[in-house]
């Protein structure tokens, strides 16, 4: 890709992952009657899925890792983001985020390819 369509892809790129985590949170909160388990899941679960993005998946990772790595983390985090909606009462929305963020993904995979092939 270039141009607008990199930069769009890009952008879609870093709304799912803030999605991601609000669905988590959401979906923490929501979990558990408790207000401390609600507090506890609510901060948990996005909390884990941002430390294991930024260890291993965001562009500037603390571990360089093979790709292979790179995309089973987002699909964790995504998975875990499209099962946390589905619980929350809205599977069809769970699909469709699924389905966006592996193509986002899939684009942004083969538009770095690319990239990498040019320098």
């Amino acid at each position: 890709m270039k141009g607008a369509a990199h930069v769009l892809n890009e952008a879609l790129a870093f709304l799912l992952e803030v999605i991601a985590l609000g669905l988590l949170a959401w979906w923490g909160w929501s979990a558990v009657e408790p207000v401390a388990g609600r507090i506890a899941l609510a901060v948990a679960a996005p909390g884990a899925a941002a430390v294991l993005w930024g260890l291993f998946a965001a562009p500037r990772a603390r571990f360089a890792v093979p790709l292979p790595v790179v995309l089973v983390v987002k699909a964790l985090v995504f998975g875990a983001a499209s099962f946390a909606l589905a619980g929350l009462g809205h599977p069809v929305a769970a699909v469709v985020l699924a389905a966006v963020a592996a193509a986002n993904t899939a684009l942004a995979t083969a538009d770095r390819r690319t990239a990498a092939r040019r320098a």
